[in-house]
């Protein structure tokens, strides 16, 4: 498809800084009113996934005019979030006013640890596979639309495109954002100086899950050079990848990566990755990709930073929202 003009237009205070717009929200952002109902379920594996549920709203019609919400919306989040990121819970109430039940899912060790050697990286699929199946099986839903942001935009990518035929019927549509669709390119441009106080708080929530890990099943994970480790690469090469089976961790980037992968995608799939996103080298807006496809859906808005697309609305909605909610909804 043809690339998307886009409407975001940033909030006077944040105009002109890729870093504001990113730090900003992150920091400041608060989103109160939302209400999650939490659920774990098993793995087939012996581990564990919790899950946080958000109903849909009543619609403003009698009782006797409503039904029960039969479209759910699944909100995968980025690199060491949650389902308690402003960004996450903002998105959740969006789809919520708008009528949809959403689902945000916690990674393996996000928000707690979980019990296997492994945890969660880029290019797994398998847990989200498992939590759409599972929310199909309880017979509420025959709609289901996938949305993601950054890690968890990539991983949504990634699923949709890597083997179509896997994908359930009901997988109707998706909406991503601020996605690292080249993950070696994109673990470089984060360690660049102007970046450094992204890559910091990264390493030291990823360093601390290592421990954390240690704790959890001694003689089993190797501590020897933790603190030296300074950046993705290397910490992706002694930890990431022999922990879920790759040879290096350039092996992993070439499997994880989901640009690779979009000219599998068979539902209709946005695709938002602002032009000031300090995370984001170039070869993280496949155009040529989306050109060629009948399904991916690429907008690239001047502004927006990372995760970040804040407007200063009344009712609290960020652009991100707004636009998934209005792509989601439009077939």
């Amino acid at each position: 498809m043809p690339l998307l003009p886009s409407t975001y237009r940033p909030p006077a205070y944040l105009l002109g800084s890729g870093h504001l717009q990113t730090i900003v929200p992150a920091l400041l952002r608060r989103v109160p009113d939302l209400t999650y109902r939490r659920e774990r379920i098993e793995l087939p594996d012996g581990d564990f996934l919790a899950l946080d549920w958000a109903a849909a709203q009543p619609a403003p019609t009698p009782p006797s005019a409503r039904n029960p919400a039969r479209k759910l919306a699944i909100i995968s989040h980025g690199l060491e979030g949650s389902s308690d990121r402003a960004y996450i819970r903002g998105l959740a109430r969006t789809l919520t006013r708008a009528g949809l039940d959403a689902l945000a899912w916690n990674y393996r060790s996000c928000g707690e640890p979980n019990r296997l050697l492994r945890s969660y990286h880029l290019g797994d699929t398998g847990d989200l596979h498992h939590v759409i199946g599972h929310a199909l099986a309880s017979g509420r839903y025959d709609c289901v639309y996938l949305t993601g942001f950054s890690a968890g935009g990539n991983v949504t990518l990634k699923y949709l495109g890597e083997d179509a035929g896997r994908v359930p019927a009901a997988v109707r549509r998706a909406a991503v954002f601020s996605v690292p669709t080249d993950l070696k390119a994109s673990s470089v441009h984060i360690a660049r100086p102007q970046n450094q106080v992204y890559l910091r708080r990264f390493m030291k929530t990823l360093r601390q899950k290592i421990r954390d890990k240690a704790a959890l099943l001694p003689g089993e994970v190797d501590l020897t050079g933790l603190e030296n480790l300074r950046d993705f690469p290397q910490f992706d090469d002694r930890y990431t990848a022999p922990m879920h089976g790759f040879a290096s961790a350039d092996a992993y980037y070439a499997h994880a990566s989901s640009g690779q992968y979009l000219a599998g995608i068979r539902v209709p799939t946005l695709l938002v990755n602002a032009e000031n996103d300090p995370f984001l080298p170039p070869s993280c807006f496949p155009r040529a990709a989306a050109a060629a496809s009948q399904f991916v859906f690429l907008e690239t808005p001047t502004d927006g930073g990372h995760v970040g697309f804040a407007e200063g609305r009344p009712d609290g909605a960020y652009y991100s929202e707004r636009r998934a909610v209005a792509f989601l909804l439009a077939e």
